[in-house]
């Protein structure tokens, strides 16, 4: 019974909240000719983003690179 209740309900978008279409805003803002990257003309928090991925990026890369030194060192005293 319950589960044929359920199953015949329709779906109602008219309850959920209506959000402002913001994308004109964001396109002027990505295609203004500022001198800016892309990737940074978000603000505050892509630029934050930006420095942490390359900062991770830059660390992986190090220590994988020290990794396989220490493993070839290893592997060369046996």
């Amino acid at each position: 019974q319950g589960l044929r209740q359920i199953s015949q309900r329709t779906i109602s978008t008219a309850s959920r909240r209506q959000f402002e279409n913001r994308v004109p805003e964001k396109q002027k803002l990505f295609q203004e000719d500022n001198g800016i990257p892309v990737h940074l003309k978000g603000g505050v928090m892509d630029a934050l983003l930006y420095r942490v991925t390359m900062g991770l990026t830059v660390f992986g890369k190090a220590n994988t690179k020290i990794f396989m030194l220490w493993y070839n060192f290893q592997h060369a005293t046996v």
